[in-house]
């Protein structure tokens, strides 16, 4: 059985079990997620502590390993054009299909205002964390960090990436010696990470049911009428979008879908369950490397790259609930506010936290510019855990598809410049 298999049946039994306890008045079963709840978080923790070392070493052996730097320049070019492609294509799926169908979903006017009255109790804390994350101007200022060290303590991944590229360029030019010397110890460090990731994977199966019981017994089956509603427009949407993104790797990718789905499948399954796109990481390096065989620059520069930046699932989400919010508050919105919320969604994705609910935190922007109160980011918050699951979800994928676009123009390009296929590259710790 493979790891795939095992990861996704741990998933669906640790789910259907916490929904048996949530059901259960049981006092014995009651005990379980308690008990499995802290495995859970030391397998993610577990993830989460390798990939600091993981990216920086990756980033410096695919940047060295380049024989013409200016294939970052090419690859970050093309890449930025794809997610921008992506993104509003997302955010305008979303903005024309939200509208119909949440014009199917009756409010009755007793509910709406019991769910707002909730909202604005649990508006402050989401508030307050929007409060802290910068606006755009500040984003690109800390893009380049001040201390490297503290940004890779603060997760702040994105900036700790720009280092890693910058510094290995750096490096490139300079002596062989003193260049090699380093790279020796940086390769050390990339094999040991991913032993460490194999290691950390192995125990997926476990990881993903130990955080799959508790999550369903809290959740259970109690959501109902309009919250429902929205919960299942959200996940569907995304499931939909996820199937364009199966699409345009076996088109424009040109990826056999088997392989593609067998590619994305560990990967996706840390993403539901974890709810990080950060923590999937690792997953997604180890199967473009062995399953799909993409080039080494697409797996070292361009994936850690998607991860910290490119979230379609966050341009869904966020359509959505704005939509969904404005149907809740009798606020109709226009065409052309539509799209100017459609085109704010697309811009914020890029600044959105690598952590849960990051879509929703940062929403009160672009409710503020739709004209909805902000303390319907209190309620998109408390119900936001399963639609955090898929769009979560269809970031991992959304980033997988990118990099089969970004591995075929990549492998066009070389043949047409004559530079070295990835095949012929100098080989990594990745293919060991």
């Amino acid at each position: 059985m493979t790891l795939t298999t095992r990861v996704l049946i741990g998933l669906a039994v640790g789910l259907a079990l916490g929904i048996v306890i949530s059901a259960s008045a049981n006092p014995a079963l009651q005990v379980v997620p308690a008990v499995l709840e802290p495995i859970g978080t030391i397998w993610v923790n577990a993830l989460r502590m390798i990939v600091l070392p993981l990216v920086v070493s990756a980033i410096l052996i695919g940047v060295t390993s380049l024989p013409d730097v200016r294939t970052i320049g090419r690859i970050g070019g093309r890449a930025f054009v794809l997610f921008f492609l992506v993104l509003v294509v997302a955010a305008s799926f979303a903005a024309l299909v939200a509208p119909p169908v949440f014009s199917l979903l009756p409010i009755d006017p007793a509910t709406a205002e019991g769910l707002r009255t909730g909202a604005a109790a649990a508006s402050g804390e989401a508030v307050q964390s929007a409060g802290r994350i910068t606006g755009f101007k500040q984003w690109l200022i800390d893009l380049v960090p001040v201390n490297p060290v503290k940004a890779a303590a603060d997760g702040a991944m994105l900036p700790l990436i720009l280092f890693s590229i910058v510094f290995g360029l750096g490096l490139s030019k300079a002596s062989a010696e003193n260049r090699d010397a380093f790279l020796r110890v940086v390769n050390a460090v990339m094999g040991a990470s991913l032993t460490i990731v194999r290691w950390v994977l192995a125990a997926a199966p476990i990881g993903v049911f130990a955080i799959s019981v508790p999550l369903a017994t809290r959740l259970g089956l109690a959501a109902a009428g309009a919250v429902l509603f929205f919960i299942v427009v959200v996940c569907v949407m995304c499931v939909a979008f996820m199937a364009l993104l199966y699409l345009i790797a076996t088109t424009i990718g040109r990826q056999p879908l088997r392989l593609f789905a067998r590619a994305c499948a560990p990967a996706q399954a840390v993403a539901f369950s974890s709810r990080s796109s950060l923590v999937s990481l690792p997953a997604m390096l180890e199967t473009t490397d062995t399953v799909l065989k993409l080039p080494l620059a697409v797996r070292s520069f361009f994936l850690p790259l998607a991860v910290a930046t490119f979230r379609p699932g966050g341009a869904i989400g966020i359509m959505v609930g704005v939509v969904f919010l404005a149907h809740l508050y009798g606020v109709p919105l226009e065409a052309a506010q539509l799209a100017t919320v459609a085109l704010m969604a697309v811009v914020t994705t890029f600044s959105v936290p690598g952590i849960p609910n990051g879509s929703i935190i940062v929403m009160v922007p672009v409710l503020i510019a739709a004209g909805l109160p902000v303390d319907g980011v209190g309620l998109l918050l408390g119900v936001d855990t399963i639609p955090d699951m898929f769009r979560t979800t269809t970031n991992v994928t959304g980033d997988m598809a990118a990099a089969t676009v970004l591995a075929r123009y990549e492998k066009a390009g070389a043949e047409t410049t004559g530079e070295p296929t990835a095949d012929e590259r100098t080989t990594t710790p990745l293919a060991s």
